[in-house]
């Protein structure tokens, strides 16, 4: 009888103790805090690139555009250098461009060479009907034109004397301005100009007013101070 209770108590106590192990282990879970979930990282969204606006200052603003007056065919006189362009109306092959050479001559198909140098565009353009007219054409029409000028030259207190294009209707105050401007001891009041064929000059006003021609020799002069 006494050994069966010992052996009932020594069951009673690995009964205990096991309950208190679980008990144990289920608190030592509980007291465990879980690890927190992997969250993904944020996506970060990159910013729109922003354009640069170019300020007023960084902008190129043209300039004032130089009044051009045109120089009428009919005073015009052709010369040396200048590039016209003859027109044959139904005749392609006798059409194009010519340049009077040194000797005031322009080669023209059929006819040969023409005087040119001296000449109105009209008066080259009769010169061509007649022509063509002696055994070549019956009734031709013909327009001349003046394509390019020959150039003119500013000498002096610029800062780019030089040779320069001629432009229709330039004057004085133009060409210096293509030469660059006067220079500090430019006397800007008064221009001389050598036309072209002469030998002699002309004391004219530096104004707007004064008009440069093809072939034309400008000098400004110092200034007395």
């Amino acid at each position: 009888m006494r050994s069966i209770r010992l052996t009932s108590l020594f069951v009673l106590l690995a009964c205990a103790l096991a309950v208190g192990l679980n008990v144990c282990g289920a608190s030592a879970q509980d007291a465990t805090p879980n690890a927190p979930a992997t969250q993904p990282a944020p996506v970060v969204q990159s910013a729109p690139a922003v354009q640069a606006t170019p300020s007023p200052q960084s902008q190129t603003l043209p300039g004032p555009a130089a009044p051009v007056v045109a120089v009428t065919d009919s005073t015009y006189l052709l010369g040396t250098d200048d590039k016209i362009r003859v027109i044959v109306y139904d005749q392609t092959d006798l059409s194009g461009e010519f340049v009077i050479d040194n000797s005031g001559f322009v080669r023209f198909p059929l006819v040969g060479q023409l005087q040119a140098a001296g000449l109105t565009v009209h008066q080259l353009e009769d010169e061509i009907i007649n022509k063509l007219k002696d055994g070549y054409l019956n009734d031709p029409r013909v327009n001349v034109e003046v394509e390019t000028y020959r150039p003119f030259y500013i000498i002096g207190e610029v800062n780019k004397p030089g040779e320069y294009a001629y432009v229709s209707g330039m004057s004085v105050l133009n060409a210096v301005a293509l030469a660059g401007g006067y220079t500090y001891r430019a006397n800007d009041s008064e221009v001389f100009i050598r036309r072209n064929g002469s030998n002699k000059e002309e004391k004219l006003p530096a104004d707007q007013l004064t008009k440069i021609r093809p072939g034309d020799i400008v000098r400004i002069d110092e200034r007395f101070f």
